[in-house]
């Protein structure tokens, strides 16, 4: 997940992280004369079918997102610290069935308003909880599912193959980095991670870039006064996120869309 990828998901008590396979075909891994960018490929023929699977929200064991990158700092300063190795043992945390009643994916996807051939990427996707509900979300689409722990790489693509989804692809990323080709995508969207971040400005700004014009990017994490997720000094008002996203030059507000015990932030190119 980006704090290992898309981010904290869990409980308090028990948090989840919010944050491919050989068939992989969607994305590119580049060289821009400096870091790799990730770049979607044309897209292929949607699969006639796709199983039921579960997503992977993932979370930490403080209730927030791994899957964003793990930067050091306190509330405003800078991200959360905390790493997501051992994804078979994550699983059963992000992927637990009781997180839909909170995590509301249906909302979250809903929200985003998606079309069949989009090109996505989910940030700090840890265990691929919201990644496969993309996947089948845009069928002759692509998603890009990042993150920054090598084991989440593994399982996410181990997990495309078996969930039968050529459309989705894990990729790793460096915590300060997205490595998304500029201009690329119609969707981004960052789950339970956006507080682990050290650097937010400067992560919102690469995201930013990575959007084609009227491309949104959609932020989801936990209120201040949720029930659960990271500890209250690492929480995020969504004033300082939509200050974050217009500082990157985006169309920022908050959306409309009620959920349980966390907000949704979208920004607009």
């Amino acid at each position: 997940m980006q704090t290992s990828a898309l981010a904290c998901l869990l409980p308090s008590g028990r948090a989840m992280v919010t944050p491919m396979f050989k068939h992989l075909w969607l994305v590119a891994v580049i060289a821009c004369g400096g870091p790799s960018r990730v770049e979607p490929t044309t897209p292929a023929p949607a699969p006639e079918h796709h199983s039921a699977a579960r997503e992977d929200g993932t979370m930490q064991h403080d209730g927030t997102h791994h899957g964003g990158e793990t930067h050091d700092g306190g509330h405003h300063a800078g991200g959360m610290p905390h790493r997501f190795e051992k994804a078979d043992e994550w699983a059963k945390d992000f992927d637990n069935p009781a997180r839909d009643a909170w995590q509301r994916p249906d909302l979250v996807l809903a929200a985003l308003d998606l079309r069949p051939r989009m090109l996505i990427a989910d940030i700090g996707a840890g265990t691929g909880y919201f990644s496969v509900r993309l996947a089948r979300a845009v069928p002759d689409g692509q998603v890009i599912a990042t993150d920054i722990e090598p084991d989440m790489i593994r399982y996410m693509t181990e997990r495309a193959a078996r969930e039968h989804l050529p459309n989705l692809r894990a990729v790793q990323t460096p915590p300060d980095d997205p490595q998304l080709a500029p201009g690329s995508l119609d969707r981004i969207l960052v789950v339970d991670v956006w507080h682990h971040l050290g650097d937010r400005p400067a992560y919102a700004r690469a995201l930013a870039r990575a959007l084609r014009p009227g491309g949104k990017l959609a932020i989801v994490d936990f209120t201040l006064t949720s029930s659960h997720g990271p500890p209250p000094q690492h929480r995020l008002s969504p004033d300082q996120i939509l200050a974050e996203l217009r500082s990157a030059g985006l169309t920022a507000s908050v959306s409309s869309t009620t959920l349980p015990e966390q907000y949704i932030v979208i920004g607009t190119r």
